[in-house]
């Protein structure tokens, strides 16, 4: 199975100067944990998660309203391709310690993104044994983490 057959298609982004209460909102309306951070040709340059706004931001203190989202951002973001195997992105996933991976097309340019959900969703086809070793492998950090997307 491919990438493009399991990411999900309908994403938000945001650029580097939008403001952190204004990113928080978007995430808060839409029901979702992160949102890639993409510059004007549509590349990814950074991401953010819930818990970035509220380590990075609430408790540093940081004026959400003032604040742009490039000064919380996780500028090394991982991501994969939509015409790689699943297992390749699995296996990323799991080696960074990662729930969600922005998807890219050959450009570079963001077009959807891979998360556990979507492994949820697709368990009968990816393999049940294979998706609960991913999930385990992502979440066995012990208080740590490498990368926090």
């Amino acid at each position: 199975m491919k990438v493009k057959d399991c990411m999900c298609n309908n994403i938000y982004s945001v650029k580097p100067e939008t403001k952190i209460q204004e990113v928080a909102q978007l995430m808060s309306q839409n029901h979702i944990g992160s949102i890639p951070i993409c510059d004007n040709n549509n590349h990814i340059c950074g991401i953010v998660t819930d818990r970035d706004i509220l380590l990075r931001c609430v408790a540093c203190d940081k004026d959400a309203k003032q604040t742009p989202i490039s000064e919380i951002m996780t500028c090394n973001v991982c991501t994969c391709r939509e015409s790689d195997e699943m297992s390749k992105a699995q296996g990323q996933m799991s080696q960074n310690q990662i729930r969600r991976l922005p998807v890219c097309d050959s450009n570079n340019k963001l077009i959807g993104m891979l998360t556990l959900g979507d492994l949820a969703q697709n368990e009968n086809q990816l393999g049940n044994q294979q998706v609960g070793t991913t999930v385990k492998n992502i979440c066995n950090c012990q208080g740590q983490t490498k990368n926090d997307n």
